[in-house]
């Protein structure tokens, strides 16, 4: 179907308008990040189908994929007029896609390592978003060459400089925040920590492990209470974001009780199953969520290589489907060449009714999930007494290439392949969790 494109000075039709009404929500402030439970930012597993179903089952706030500043300047935005999709296309591929319903809740993170670029990168999103973010904890080489993600974490003077050229840019109703991981020695963090609220943030998230730390190594989140506590004592009233190692609700009250964070980020489980958010998260995802997800995926034109990725890392524990079930609808999954070839398994391309029930959703809430007041927790003896340094000898893994196609640019949104050459900068795939 031939979908005609909206300018940005063109007024959506009236279906439109009903479509994407937007909740009633004030904008954010430093309380809207506490009492909560986030959807991390992930390149590639944060894609916008994985957004609307993390925000309507329970997600407090959604942070989007990062995005290196130098790649979205020059980005042309578009807006689909019949889902209302708004696309910020680069020279071979979308780099960035978002949806109003979910402005009132998205965070903008921003690969950064200029103070200048940094705002322009803020400022040609800022109309679609209700927050930015930066990264100062990605520790891949491809990030930290450039002097973005965790080198920022060894150049705090660079850091808050980002930081405070982003709070003075953006009008007060744009949030600004950052996300670090813990440096070596508390004292160092509490030290960056202390100069990163002093610029005026709204939040700040630390990620529990060490920039050398990997995802298998068990997060250090014993360290958080006293940073925690730390922040506190300044009384500012800026929140602390615990991430690292959360497996879903219950456990966000575990961590939250231990550590005394004012909310909970999760990344890997978020990424197996989009729904953690919810006290009573979904079982069989084969036939609860994942058909739903492609439905949506489709009518929102998510690019098939997107979707796909994104289905395979869906995963679940079984109540009802068989292991053999599961396995066929796999098998299926990994043969498909596009959406069409799993419409033996999904059944009707009922997207729009998808996408209508999450809108249903978003506007009935009430501020997300709501994480209960935190009770005091008995510190386990195991672990309490680990060192606090960074482990040695841990090699930073090469990323995967992860490349995406145009959104709609022209009056006929053409299939693309998988894999599209270009020469637009690349943005981070990090490490989950």
């Amino acid at each position: 179907m031939s979908r005609r494109l909206l300018s940005e000075s063109t007024s959506p039709p009236p279906e439109h308008s009903r479509m994407a009404k937007r909740p009633k929500l004030d904008h954010l402030t430093p309380e809207s990040f506490k009492n909560g439970i986030f959807l991390a930012p992930m390149v590639r597993s944060g894609a916008l189908p994985t957004r609307l179903f993390a925000l309507k089952h329970g997600a407090s706030l959604v942070w989007g994929p990062e995005m290196v500043d130098k790649a979205i300047l020059h980005a042309e935005r578009v807006v689909d007029p019949v889902t209302g999709v708004i696309s910020y296309n680069g020279k071979s591929r979308a780099m960035f896609t978002t949806h109003p319903v979910e402005k009132p809740y998205l965070i903008y993170q921003i690969g950064s390592a200029d103070p200048d670029l940094a705002v322009q990168a803020a400022k040609t999103v800022m109309q679609d978003v209700s927050g930015v973010d930066l990264n100062c904890g990605c520790p891949k080489p491809f990030s930290t060459h450039s002097g973005m993600g965790a080198a920022l974490l060894t150049n705090p003077d660079l850091l808050c400089s980002i930081l405070t050229a982003l709070r003075a840019a953006m009008p007060p109703e744009i949030t600004v925040t950052a996300k670090i991981r813990l440096l070596p020695t508390q004292a160092d963090t509490l030290k960056l920590v202390e100069r990163i609220i002093n610029t005026g943030v709204s939040a700040i998230t630390v990620h529990c492990r060490t920039r050398n730390m990997r995802p298998r190594e068990k997060a250090l989140i014993e360290r958080l209470k006293e940073i925690v506590d730390f922040v506190e004592g300044l009384g500012k009233g800026i929140a602390v974001i615990e991430n690292g190692d959360c497996t879903g609700f219950d456990d966000a009250k575990r961590i939250r009780d231990l550590t005394g964070a004012h909310s909970v980020m999760i990344a890997t489980a978020a990424e197996s199953n989009p729904s953690c958010f919810s006290p009573a998260p979904l079982m069989d995802v084969e036939s609860t969520l994942i058909p739903s997800y492609l439905r949506l995926g489709k009518y929102l034109d998510n690019h098939w290589a997107s979707t796909k990725f994104c289905m395979v890392q869906i995963k679940s524990t079984r109540s009802s489907l068989s292991k053999t079930d599961a396995h066929e609808f796999r098998s299926t999954l990994s043969r498909a060449k596009g959406y069409d070839d799993l419409t033996s398994v999904v059944g009707e391309w009922t997207g729009e009714a998808e996408f209508q029930e999450i809108v249903k959703a978003i506007e009935s809430r009430r501020g997300g999930a709501v994480l209960p007041p935190p009770q005091e927790a008995e510190q386990e003896d195991e672990g309490m007494d680990a060192p606090v340094c960074t482990p040695p000898n841990r090699a930073n893994p090469e990323p995967p290439t992860s490349r995406a196609p145009l959104g709609p640019s022209t009056a006929l949104r053409m299939p693309l392949p998988a894999i599209i050459t270009g020469s637009d900068a690349l943005t981070p795939t990090p490490t989950p969790g």
